[in-house]
């Protein structure tokens, strides 16, 4: 069986704006390697003290948009608590005609002088957005606004 890639970002897909494709065998996988992909986008993950921790809690009865929900907590996070990650837990279960999401991000306060700054996303786009079942498990495309 081959091996799926956490994540991976990809090129030439959207002029300005940055790309990922992650994986995961299950649900809860892929929303954590597309947590940890757009994390890794902003800031260096080895920069960042897992110290603090924020939980978060989605519902919806789409699954893309549940995901797309709990990326754009993540910018929002960063941009009106100055709070980023660099680990996670994150559980997703269908109950019924919906699907909850609980994640909790471990992390810190935005720190210049001590993070090494890559990107500052600004937004999840649905440009491409998509999540597929795949023969291992699953896999998302992310646009995001840089």
């Amino acid at each position: 069986m081959e091996k799926y890639q956490k994540y991976r970002y990809l090129d030439d897909i959207a002029t300005a704006d940055l790309a990922f494709v992650a994986e995961g065998k299950t649900l809860s996988l892929l929303f954590k390697h597309a947590a940890e992909a757009l994390a890794a986008s902003m800031i260096s993950l080895k920069t960042i003290t897992p110290k603090k921790k924020k939980t978060l809690s989605f519902k919806h009865g789409d699954i893309e948009r549940l995901l797309f929900n709990f990326l754009e907590e993540i910018i929002y996070l960063k941009d009106a608590e100055q709070f980023v990650h660099s680990k996670s837990t994150v559980a997703v279960a269908k109950k019924g005609n919906e699907y909850h999401l609980t994640a909790t991000l471990f992390g810190e306060k935005l720190n210049p002088k001590k993070q090494e700054f890559h990107n500052d996303v600004k937004a999840v786009t649905m440009h491409l957005f998509r999540i597929s079942k795949t023969a291992h498990g699953f896999k998302a495309r992310v646009v995001l606004d840089i």
